[in-house]
């Protein structure tokens, strides 16, 4: 199997589980990505994810990183398409038969029950990613609570976080 149509089932399978977003997936993305496949090593994870993250735009970009980090342009168009087409699909026929079981009463529920599954993915991503970047000890994790309580407790935008850990990894990595 060639590496673009592997990069493309990869990243197609990752799309069917992203309950919550690209990041929801980070965890296994990292463990297909790191450990299964050795396309990328921890650090390279996490500076592609940081890119992805700083440059504007939705989260699926990290994605089209990876890919193209992995199999240059070719790798990207299937990083991408593979995070895009088989949701985008799922979606689609599960807006029509949601449309269609509107009246339901268990419908309500199994959608909150939703919820819990996207938070867990969500934090097992952040758990993930201060892992991938272990090399600076208890840093990250010092790092993410204080942005979190900044961005909660204030009402400043959470652009004045990104500035900030910009010019920390500025700093640190002098």
């Amino acid at each position: 199997m060639t590496l673009l149509l592997q990069i493309l089932l990869t990243f197609g399978i990752l799309s069917l589980v992203a309950v919550g977003g690209a990041n929801a997936v980070l965890p296994e993305m990292h463990r297909q990505l790191v450990e299964l496949r050795g396309w990328l090593d921890d650090a390279t994870f996490a500076q592609l994810y940081a890119l992805a993250q700083a440059a504007p735009g939705p989260n699926i970009l990290v994605a089209s990183v990876m890919g193209w980090r992995i199999g240059s342009w070719g790798g990207m168009a299937m990083a991408t398409l593979g995070m895009l087409l088989p949701a985008a699909v799922l979606a689609w026929g599960v807006a029509g038969l949601t449309h269609r079981l509107r009246g339901a009463p268990w419908l309500k529920p199994a959608q909150g029950g939703l919820v819990p599954v996207a938070v867990g993915l969500l934090l097992a991503a952040g758990l993930v990613m201060a892992e991938a970047s272990s090399q600076f000890g208890l840093l990250p994790l010092v790092i993410v609570v204080i942005s979190t309580v900044f961005v909660w407790r204030t009402s400043y935008s959470p652009l004045w976080v990104l500035a900030g850990g910009g010019v920390l990894g500025l700093l640190l990595l002098r």
